[in-house]
């Protein structure tokens, strides 16, 4: 069998840096590579899904999800994030990974320029070159987050879209209100998209969560309950927008996945509608692993501020390579910066979202190998 000739738009794409990691360990490593809780998905979360099962919910259902779960989740955008949008303005997705997907889809042509932190979450990079579209790499400033003044400074005429990310992956970093209502600014004084990831929402312990939803109409906000909720395998996403953004979007939606899982449907909507407690309890949680992971990187001599959200810190290193490899070998799994671009040389990112018992393991043995 001859060679294959593949679409040079995949070839151009690497495998996810935090993949190579996770699958580089052993069986007993300690991971502190993967953005995944640690927690189990709450009982009455898994119990909607085992009644689902048994009242036969396993069809397909409507394209942008289940009527009640896009109700719940518009009361919720407008009780938690200060903006009203119509459940006809939101799609329910096979995971954020699927939104982002279909949010670039609909806005990218070839050539268009889709501007990024850098370093940045990996999924923007791969999924805006897929469609076409050129990478524009953001520095960060001292905080660690994209500064509206850099993105200022980038805008040209071929920018379609700007991807804010607050609480940050993979810094911590959390935006100020100022900030994302600069972003919604240049967004409208430039008639550019912001393409708002705000995964991380409830994990916040410096600051306050702030949507650009609330200033401009010229934003797709994008969550998911994988990570409020412990709900990382469900893969259930979801898009908010007025309807001209909507619209096009479920166009790529219904072919590329038709409807998001009809099960995990019914278990989002019992975690968006049933008790918070694990979500604050999750919070409060990872704010003790953070104090105590922070004290021993610090302790270690790495550089590394305590971040204000998400759960990952981002201590300087001499060589995130030579670093990361050094303590894979020892059984410890972190990821190199520059699985998050090239600015992210000189850092590597350490998730807390495991146990105290694996983080002060993990730092025993990084005492000894560093």
């Amino acid at each position: 069998m001859g060679s294959k000739e593949f679409a040079q738009r995949v070839l151009d794409v690497d495998i996810s840096g935090i993949r190579k990691m996770f699958e580089a360990a052993g069986s007993d490593a300690i991971n502190l590579g993967l953005g995944q809780p640690d927690f189990d998905t709450p009982a009455h979360i898994r119990q909607a899904a085992i009644d689902a099962i048994n009242e036969g919910f396993t069809g397909y259902t409507y394209g942008s999800g289940i009527v009640e779960l896009r109700e719940a989740l518009s009361r919720k955008f407008e009780r938690d994030n200060g903006f009203e949008v119509s459940p006809d303005g939101i799609i329910v997705t096979s995971g954020a990974s699927e939104a982002l997907e279909i949010a670039l889809a609909a806005l990218v042509n070839p050539g268009d320029e889709v501007m990024i932190a850098d370093p940045g979450f990996v999924s923007y990079n791969a999924l805006t070159g897929f469609m076409g579209g050129k990478v524009v790499g953001v520095p960060l400033g001292e905080d660690l987050t994209m500064r509206p003044e850099d993105v200022l400074e980038r805008v040209t005429p071929k920018t379609k879209a700007i991807i804010v990310n607050s609480p940050c992956n993979p810094t911590g970093g959390v935006l100020s209100k100022a900030d994302i209502k600069a972003y919604a600014d240049i967004a409208d004084d430039h008639n550019v998209t912001l393409i708002s990831d705000e995964v991380y929402e409830y994990f916040i312990y410096e600051g306050e969560h702030v949507s650009p939803a609330q200033f401009t109409d010229n934003v797709i906000t994008i969550n998911a309950v994988s990570k409020t909720y412990s709900m990382t395998g469900w893969r259930v996403g979801y898009t908010a927008a007025n309807q001209e953004y909507t619209e096009q979007m479920l166009k790529v939606h219904q072919y590329v996945q038709a409807c998001a899982n009809s099960i995990a449907q019914k278990a989002a909507l019992a975690a968006i509608t049933g008790p918070q407690d694990s979500v604050f309890e999750m919070r409060d949680e990872f704010k003790k692993r953070r104090d105590v992971l922070v004290k021993g990187v610090n302790e270690l001599g790495m550089e590394c501020e305590a971040p204000k959200g998400a759960f990952y810190i981002f201590p300087k290193v001499d060589d995130s390579a030579e670093v990361a490899a050094k303590l894979i070998s020892n059984g410890v799994v972190v990821v190199p910066g520059t699985a998050f671009g090239q600015n992210g040389d000189g850092y590597i990112r350490i998730s807390y979202a495991t146990s105290m018992e694996d983080i002060n393991r993990a730092l025993e043995i990084m005492k000894k190998v560093l």
